[in-house]
């Protein structure tokens, strides 16, 4: 693990060191809401049938609309949540954590329906969490043995470990809390200009909501209809 991953993890708010089935129940709070909707928020895949019918039945059509307009809300969210300066941070970095974990588990959920995973699946919740990490994380996890595979991996395992469930929520935790703290620090210590924040941020979580979006999109390949039937 790099110098600057290793010191964004530091920044990872110390309660949720001490006690971290917090933030991996937050996490995985969001990821619920992200799977089955909340209030006008729909669930992620009535969104992705939607996305589909919208992209007249073309998949991969849809897979790229659905990437395309999470990137959007990220950047929408990113902007608002990276406006204050250091006063405001203690409120705004679990705000940003919070948007961009909803909107990040509904892209890769959405991304994962139109590929024929069942969302009501445990197997593929994790695997939906562990792309929010990225490539390089996972294979860091991977190679030190914190993670038993990939996320296609864990999304076809033969079986469920539910002690996956609170360990891949908190490395999502402590991964979220670390790139957007250790970026809003850098913009509001080294800049000290607020509305740069905003542009940074807006520029910052549309890419890396990007970024999970395709990871997704290589990663959870389709799956033979039959196939989820009979898992």
């Amino acid at each position: 693990m790099g110098i600057a991953r290793s010191a964004a993890r530091g920044l990872v708010p110390l309660g949720l060191r001490l006690a971290p089935h917090v933030g991996s129940s937050l996490v995985r709070e969001l990821l619920e809401r992200a799977i089955d909707g909340v209030g006008p928020f729909r669930g992620a895949a009535a969104a992705a049938e939607a996305q589909l019918v919208e992209s007249g039945g073309d998949r991969v059509a849809a897979v790229s609309a659905l990437i395309d307009r999470h990137v959007r809300l990220a950047g929408a969210s990113g902007f608002v949540t990276n406006l204050g300066g250091l006063v405001t941070m203690a409120v705004a970095i679990p705000a940003n954590v919070s948007g961009l974990a909803l909107l990040q588990c509904h892209l890769v959920a959405s991304i994962a329906h139109l590929r024929g995973y069942d969302l009501a699946d445990p197997r593929v919740r994790n695997a939906v969490l562990a792309c929010l990490l990225g490539p390089s994380t996972v294979e860091e996890l991977v190679r030190s043995g914190s993670l038993p595979s990939s996320p296609m991996g864990l999304a076809t395992s033969p079986v469920h470990d539910p002690a996956l469930d609170t360990s891949i929520a908190q490395d999502v935790t402590t991964e979220l809390f670390g790139r957007v703290g250790g970026r809003r620090v850098a913009i509001t210590v080294a800049r000290r200009v607020p509305m740069l924040g905003g542009g940074v941020g807006a520029v910052g979580d549309g890419l890396w909501t990007y970024r999970v979006g395709r990871y997704a999109d290589r990663e959870l390949r389709a799956r033979d209809p039959g196939a989820r039937k009979a898992t």
